[in-house]
């Protein structure tokens, strides 16, 4: 009973300790981030563009119907689907009917490495209008916490279906009983079904942004058209051929022969299984994609040996073993474990290399800094762990069970706060994509578009300084966005505020429907600002507006 109560602890304590990686990821779990845009976000044109683009910097997948642009009247008007060359995803603007305002660009996209990217930007043609369009109103998380649940639940089962089988192919006393191992094995098992079909509900409600209560069942299959379906259906098959096996590699341990054919043919599931981690993450989406998967394989499968061998050996060996076998069994744990944290420390840093990009990523970038939390508590973990190999090494261990076991629940609690950030960091954007964002133009000074019931007036205000030389263009169009010739302009400002009268300020016709001026304003405020277009002999209007003068 004490030992069953020790056990339940010390799962309890992996349980609460793996919970840190439960929050909800916010937009930041996406990790193809948009490094250029043509036109850029912010950017006033002169024109109406015919086209727009949007390059990641990585390769994305298009969420059909979840890519769109709508002019400044608040109507579609993107044409198809966008094409998708490389990174780069041009969407086509109808040729005609492209009114003067505010655009905005709405996409949602799947990156390489599974996760959506939603997000919106918003150009100008002419001047920004009064009021823009908005972006469609969507769940900021619509799977709320269940990928990183999903993510746990995954974790937890693959250290507890690779821990008992391992010990029990390769050391696993002869008179001690392989049932408790072998339900927790195929506990683990199940976990890992669970959670990947938990991962699988998640992966469908971020892609069409809607909460996992409406989702449809062909959303669901949507996701089996998907890189990422593919992977989590081999991982859900392996899962069904692993439980096959689990049954044959016990019958076949508890006699004469270690492992054999079973226990061969379970370590190459269990290998193939833990690929399926690096193919639906970071790993894929890398500079170097075969040489990531590799070292994210590595990693994987160092942290599954060690912790969950770790895991077995404290649940069921440390207690009611033998001393004279204790003896034989820490000593051949001893190498397999230091083997195994030698892989995982170096793909650990091979993968780091990678996904930072830079040095300056390593503190400059949320992903570094959990990395270097990350390998402080390993390191803490590693120095517990060369005290345990020292005490064994001495034979000294075999007569201090206790001693080891609460060693092993120490390194134990340590390492599942380092999965904990694990899992923190699969849902991070990698270091090497901090500070590659796109940019936005800065705009200064003023730009507003006004209509009256004649005609459309774009005009902006450069600087906007009071004491300084300001530049003032004007522009008018007719409804429909032609260009309307001007007859005549008259421009005024006022500072009522300030008991200033409007000042006529002269005007210079650039083009027949484009004027410019150059306005001096003597102090700051809110000016009132009037521009007056006599378009023929009896047609006149006149725009009235306030601008900020600093």
């Amino acid at each position: 009973m004490a030992t069953r109560t020790r056990a339940a602890a010390l799962l309890g304590l992996t349980l609460v300790s793996l919970c840190a990686a439960l929050g909800p990821a916010g937009p930041v779990a996406a990790h193809a981030v948009v490094v250029a845009t043509t036109p850029q976000r912010d950017e006033v044109l002169g024109y109406a563009p015919r086209e727009v683009l949007v390059t990641f910097s990585e390769t994305i997948g298009v969420v059909p119907g979840r890519v769109q642009v709508l002019a400044p009247d608040g109507k579609r008007i993107s044409i198809g689907e966008p094409e998708v060359r490389n990174r780069t995803m041009r969407i086509a603007l109808r040729p005609a009917d492209r009114p003067l305002g505010t655009y905005l660009v709405s996409y949602r996209v799947i990156s390489a490495d599974s996760h959506p990217v939603a997000g919106s930007f918003t150009f100008a043609a002419g001047a920004p209008s009064a009021t823009p369009p908005t972006p469609p109103t969507e769940s900021e998380n619509p799977a709320g916490a269940l990928v990183p649940t999903a993510k746990y639940v995954g974790y937890l089962g693959l250290v507890l279906a690779v821990g008992p089988p391992l010990l029990i192919a390769t050391m696993w006393p002869r008179r001690r009983s392989r049932r408790s191992a072998t339900t927790v094995t195929l506990l683990g098992l199940g976990l890992l079904a669970v959670g990947t079909v938990g991962t699988w509900v998640g992966q469908a409600a971020q892609v069409v942004g809607a909460p996992t209560g409406q989702l449809t069942p062909a959303d669901l299959r949507a996701v089996a058209d998907s890189d990422i379906g593919s992977v989590l259906l081999a991982r859900l098959a392996l899962v069904g051929l692993a439980a096959a096996l689990v049954p044959a590699v016990v019958r076949g341990t508890a006699g004469r022969a270690r492992g054999g054919a079973p226990a061969v043919g379970l370590a190459v599931v269990g290998l193939a299984g833990m690929t399926t981690w690096p193919l639906a993450g970071h790993p894929i989406a890398s500079p170097l994609p075969p040489v990531s998967i590799v070292l994210g394989t590595l990693h994987v499968a160092g942290v599954a040996v060690w912790l969950g061998g770790l895991i077995a050996l404290t649940m069921f060996l440390l207690r009611g073993t033998h001393e004279r076998v204790l003896g034989r069994l820490l000593p051949a744990w001893s190498r397999l474990a230091t083997f195994a944290v030698a892989w995982l420390v170096a793909a650990g840093l091979g993968q780091a290399a990678i996904e930072l990009g830079r040095p300056s990523a390593l503190l400059g970038s949320t992903y570094g800094q959990l990395l270097c939390a990350k390998a402080a508590l390993l390191a803490g973990v590693l120095v517990v762990a060369a005290g345990q190999r020292r005490l064994i090494s001495r034979q000294a261990a075999a007569g201090r069970p206790r001693r080891i076991a609460r060693a092993a629940g120490v390194e134990l609690a340590a390492t599942a706060v380092v999965l904990a950030l694990t899992a923190v960091l699969v849902q991070t954007p990698p270091g090497r994509t901090s500070g590659t964002s796109a940019d936005g133009v800065t705009r200064e000074g003023v730009a507003q578009s006004l209509s009256t019931d004649l005609f459309t007036l774009q005009f902006d205000v450069y600087p906007a300084v009071a004491g300084t030389a300001n530049s003032l263009h004007a522009y008018v169009y007719t409804p429909q966005a032609k260009e309307l010739p001007v007859a005549e302009w008259t421009v005024t400002a006022a500072l009522p505020a300030a008991g200033i009268e409007p000042i006529t300020v002269e005007v210079d016709a650039l083009e027949p429907h484009h004027a410019s001026a150059e306005v001096h304003f003597p102090a700051a405020g809110e000016w009132t600002l009037r521009i007056t277009a006599r378009t023929s002999e009896i047609d006149r209007s006149t725009a009235t507006t306030t601008v900020t003068i600093r």
